[in-house]
């Protein structure tokens, strides 16, 4: 990279890269230790993802739960939801995985091949090699454990692979747990976007966080180090 008075000029292969990607993410099954990344099918996944997000009980292994508040532990922050049937979800999940600037994975715990959540690539902008993380939630059967952890950790992954240069992160300023979320996977803060959005009827403040290429080895080692010693 060479610094000129019009800013930073860029590689011949870091051009190139930006030419290269698609505007819609390839798809591709990422592979963890404890989860997998699978591009979603809703004939296959989405019965079982309402199952695991209703409020209903649920069991995964020897993880259970009782009934529970829905919209406080998934889909309060979220832009639509909660869902009272598996046809209201099945239409939220559908315009993600037609997104044209999108990819739209459904979360497999690997020890019962069970559906426990759903990631996105989205705002994809291949010119630009920056592309956001969102769209995230998971069943309370799986939040503390190490999916979301090794969730992020593949689509980081996967990303800088490519050859992206930023990842994205943003969420409601009043999500407290997923902004400590992204700074402890080593996201950095760059401010609030007021007044960026009204969903559900309300004023929603954005809370935006990013991963530069050039931070990403740094990043990587701290989340090895989490998937390690995580519970």
């Amino acid at each position: 990279m060479v610094a000129t008075d019009v800013g930073i000029e860029l590689s011949a292969d870091v051009i190139a890269c930006s030419t290269a990607l698609p505007l819609k993410p390839a798809a591709v099954t990422l592979t963890g230790k404890h989860i997998k990344l699978v591009p979603i099918d809703l004939q296959r996944d989405n019965e079982a993802l309402f199952a695991v997000s209703n409020g209903s009980p649920a069991e995964l292994g020897a993880r259970r739960i009782d009934s529970y508040d829905s919209d406080a532990l998934i889909w309060r922050y979220m832009s639509a939801g909660p869902f009272p049937t598996s046809c209201k979800l099945a239409a939220f999940l559908f315009a993600q995985e037609r997104a044209e600037n999108g990819l739209c994975f459904c979360v497999f715990d690997l020890a019962s091949d069970r559906q426990i959540g759903v990631v996105n690539y989205l705002n994809n902008f291949p010119a630009h090699l920056k592309i956001e993380l969102g769209n995230i939630w998971y069943s309370p059967l799986v939040q503390g454990t190490k999916a979301n952890l090794e969730a992020t950790y593949l689509l980081l992954q996967h990303a800088f692979d490519l050859g992206y240069r930023r990842v994205e992160w943003k969420c409601d300023s009043l999500n407290v747990r997923s902004r400590k979320a992204a700074l402890r996977m080593g996201f950095k803060f760059e401010g609030i976007q007021e007044s960026h959005f009204i969903i559900k009827g309300r004023n929603r403040d954005t809370a935006w966080f990013r991963i530069l290429d050039s931070e990403w080895p740094q990043v990587q080692q701290l989340l090895l180090s989490l998937l390690d010693e995580a519970k």
